[in-house]
């Protein structure tokens, strides 16, 4: 066994008779109660005579050759130093340390040493007892965890911190506490405010390819396909505006494909719609509103026959504009994944127009010579959106218009699919019923109108909520 095993053990057993000490007998406690960070890092010796050789805990500090170990009784025979009473602090973790390897026998000041023994003696000695007890109190901390009882960073009280400094005026080591700084208190305060509009907005860009060869065995053409979808919505936040109901709607798709059939054009517009709605309600009763209701639609693109210059759409030919009076309905779940607005309105005004000079007015009922025709009759509406699940929704909405003479219905239904934030997958469906529809060339279709798209594309979407 090795003088440094033996001091280990020193250090470990008063480290445990400390705290023994502390527990069964607190008047003799080496570091007084409660603990605060401040006496623990700051403790001395109290109840000990300093002049009483038996009384004082003394490391032997070794000399130039390795002794062997002498009986404890015999201290007037070792060179003996005292032992700072701020090594017997209790046991605090603060770090693991990589600690060079330490013998004993070579860290006391020796003969060959360039620092002067006379002179830097207690320097060395100094020097050997921290390098000594660092040892010492990490073996502890290592070997025996149980008897280190604080954490550092735990502690009530930051240690203190001390800073020698030389006094240009009178040539000497002036040693000052550092005071540390408080932090400056930041006041983190959530902050709440109304929002008053709820604004959603999905955009997307989606395309569809295919490509036959010349000699593929069925038949078929090439085709190239693009369709562009803009929804925005602005809702007036229902929390904080119980007793009002205003919603409008801006909406806008474009379908184009290449035209391999068509001998005049390179491409034609399969899809041009762009609609406004309205809804503005005052509260009647818990779910029905007073309500009038506005839209708005009409295209921008011209649109001819496949082979001839025959045009069938320009902006605002057609157009049309319906303004409804009456009542609403509006249900909203409470985890908002399903709402409906059904309106119903037995006053309502409705206006066709037709501006573009090369278009037969007369298909849209409009007196020849004239560019607009209204008419009068009675409307309603319905508006639904659903989120079926977390990347499946569904958006419907049905107009109804008659002016009791003839009557026309547009239905529109959106399923949205998303893959991913940027990736989607969208049905469009819109069927049309109008009884004032001549009759077209192919039989099985007379009244009734259908449009079906599938695309797959990129989208963008942002919500207030």
């Amino acid at each position: 066994m090795n003088i440094r095993s033996i001091f280990a053990g020193i250090f470990v057993g008063v480290a445990g008779l400390s705290q023994a000490a502390v527990i069964h007998v607190p008047e003799f406690t080496l570091f007084g109660a409660p603990y605060t960070r401040s006496e623990i890092y700051n403790s001395t010796i109290h109840n000990l005579n300093p002049d009483n050789p038996d009384d004082m805990l003394q490391l032997l500090a070794p000399a130039a050759e390795s002794p062997e170990v002498q009986d404890s009784t015999a201290v007037e025979e070792i060179v003996t130093t005292p032992l700072p009473a701020y090594y017997f602090r209790p046991a605090v973790f603060s770090s693991f340390q990589f600690l060079d390897t330490m013998r004993v026998s070579k860290s006391a000041p020796q003969a060959d040493s360039p620092l002067d023994p006379n002179t830097f003696g207690w320097l060395v000695t100094d020097l050997y007892h921290n390098d000594l007890i660092r040892h010492a109190r990490q073996a502890v901390v290592v070997r025996t965890p149980y008897l280190v009882r604080y954490d550092e960073a735990s502690l009530p009280e930051p240690p203190k911190k001390f800073e020698a400094n030389v006094d240009p005026k009178t040539a000497k080591i002036v040693i000052a506490e550092i005071i540390p700084e408080k932090a400056p208190e930041q006041k983190l305060e959530a902050q709440f405010y109304k929002r008053h509009w709820l604004k959603t907005f999905n955009g997307s860009v989606q395309f569809s390819q295919a490509y036959v060869s010349p000699n593929w065995y069925q038949g078929g053409n090439k085709n190239l396909n693009m369709l562009v979808n803009l929804y925005y919505n602005v809702k007036l936040n229902p929390a904080f505006h119980k007793k009002f109901l205003f919603e409008t709607t801006f909406q806008y798709k474009l379908g184009m494909n290449d035209a391999p059939n068509d001998s005049l054009r390179n491409y034609s517009v399969s899809e041009d719609l762009f609609q406004f709605n309205m809804l503005v309600g005052y509260k009647a009763s818990k779910r029905w509103y007073y309500s009038t209701n506005v839209s708005f639609k009409t295209q921008f693109l011209k649109n001819y026959k496949p082979n001839t210059h025959e045009l069938k759409g320009a902006f605002m030919s057609p157009g049309e504009l319906n303004v409804g009076v009456g009542m609403t309905y509006n249900y909203a779940n409470p985890k908002k994944t399903f709402t409906l607005d059904a309106s119903i309105s037995p006053f309502s005004w409705n206006m066709k127009t037709c501006f573009n000079k090369h278009m037969n007015v007369a298909s849209y009922g409009i007196e020849p010579g004239r560019h607009t025709v209204s008419e009068y009759g009675s409307s309603a509406e319905g508006k639904m959106t659903w989120q079926i699940c977390d990347n499946i929704s569904m958006r419907s909405r049905l107009f109804v218009f008659s002016d009791y003479s003839y009557a026309y219905g547009d239905w529109e239904n959106t399923f949205m699919f998303n893959i991913n934030r940027f990736l989607t997958t969208q049905i469009f469906v819109h069927m049309r019923y109008d009884s004032s529809t001549p009759d077209c060339d192919d039989p099985d279709w007379h009244k009734f109108q259908f449009k079906e798209i599938l695309s797959f594309g990129f989208a963008y979407k942002f919500a207030t909520i």
